[in-house]
Parts: structure tokens; sequence; C-alpha cells
């Protein structure tokens, strides 16, 4: 399969020859069963964009869990500031997984220590009150440099949360599906019922158990 990088052409353009500087914000673990939603803003130095581009950063579903863990550390490293937030399984299910993945977003980038002049989203829908200009963008992970930054590491803070919890949870397969709906992960739960970090507002967690659940 051919595989598509990116370039600089779409950022240079929003940051007007990098005069602005620009915040991409992504999430990851929107499709899971288990565990938090995660996002991360991450902003980079124009300096730093022609060496990720030839590091062949792009949207993280399309890179190894080894390589997704290599350009994490360097974006991070790279980042004139990065952060990471998080919306609870108890929030997935009280306001939807959509506003969950956007309040994700929104404590993301409230948390930056380096306020950005525009926010990238992916997406086609914009951050409820962000108090910071932003700009939605479809596929924007395949499209711009700073969002695929940001799909990067937040799925690896994500991964490496839910591979801590596999040892709590080891019935679950989550070294393996990291959460999502694997064969295995559902038979699991069809076997012991979800646990109290599973999205009970998604159908595959609405189960009758054939024994007894773990419940916790």
């Amino acid at each position: 399969m051919k595989k598509e990088y990116i370039n600089l052409d779409l950022d240079s353009a929003l940051s007007n020859q990098h005069s602005v500087l620009l915040a991409g914000v992504d999430e990851a673990g929107r499709g899971a069963l288990f565990g938090p939603v995660v996002a991360a803003a991450v902003i980079l130095p124009p300096a730093a964009l022609p060496e990720l581009v030839t590091c062949q950063v792009r949207d993280s579903k399309q890179l190894s869990s080894y390589r997704r863990q290599q350009l994490a550390e360097k974006i991070c490293l790279l980042a004139v500031d990065w952060r990471v937030g998080f919306a609870s399984t108890a929030e997935i299910d009280s306001i939807n997984i959509l506003q969950a993945s956007l309040l994700a977003m929104k404590r993301a980038v409230t948390k930056l220590k380096v306020t950005p002049e525009l926010c990238l989203v992916d997406g086609n829908q914009p951050i409820k009150n962000l108090a910071l200009p932003q700009q939605t963008l479809v596929k924007g992970d395949e499209r711009s440099l700073v969002i695929a930054a940001a799909s990067i590491v937040a799925k690896v803070w994500r991964d490496d949360l839910i591979l801590r919890l596999a040892a709590k949870y080891p019935m679950y397969d989550l070294v393996s599906n990291k959460g999502y709906g694997t064969a295995r992960h559902l038979q699991a739960l069809q076997h012991y019922g979800p646990s109290r970090l599973h999205r009970l507002s998604f159908r595959p967690c609405q189960v009758r158990v054939m024994e007894i659940g773990v419940g916790e």
C-alpha cells in the first residue's frame, strides 16, 4: 500500500510563513470500548518542521507501535510545548464520546504554558468555549504536520496508560487490543462482563454476563 507523507504547504500557509504560532490538536481512543479518550496539543517550532517531515511524521494510525514511540519522543523533545488531556469513562458515558473527545482536546489546549495564536483541530467539530482562535480540519492528521504530531503523542500516551491498566484487567487482552473491540475482547466481555473502566454507553459493553462478572 502506498504511504502518503505530509508536506509543509498547509502548515506554512496557515502560519503565514511561520509568523503565527500553531498548535495541533488531536485525540486517540475515540472508538475504544475501554478507558479514557485522550487528546494532545502540540506546538512545534518552525525550524523543526522540515526535520519531522524527513522523519516521515504522519497520521499515527499509519505507523507501527515502535515507530510511534520513537517519533513521540522526538516530537516532545523538539516541541515548544505539548500537553495531554483526557476525559474519563464516566464522562464519556455521561456526555457521549463526541463531547468527551472535545472536552479532552480543550483540557489539553488549556494546559499549554505557551499560548498558540491558532489551534488546528482534527475533524469538523470546533472545541466548545475555547478562548483561542481555532480552525477545524477534516482528516487533519493526514494533511497537517502539527496535527499528525498531536495524534502520535496522544496515541502513545494512551497506549502507555492502557498497558499499565492491563495488569489489573488481564482477562480483556488489553495488551494486544489497547481497549478496542477485538474478537477476544468481545468474548471476554461476554464471559466476565464489563469492568468499571469500560464504556457502558457503548453497545458491545451492554452484555448479559455468561458467568459472574468481575465488576471492578
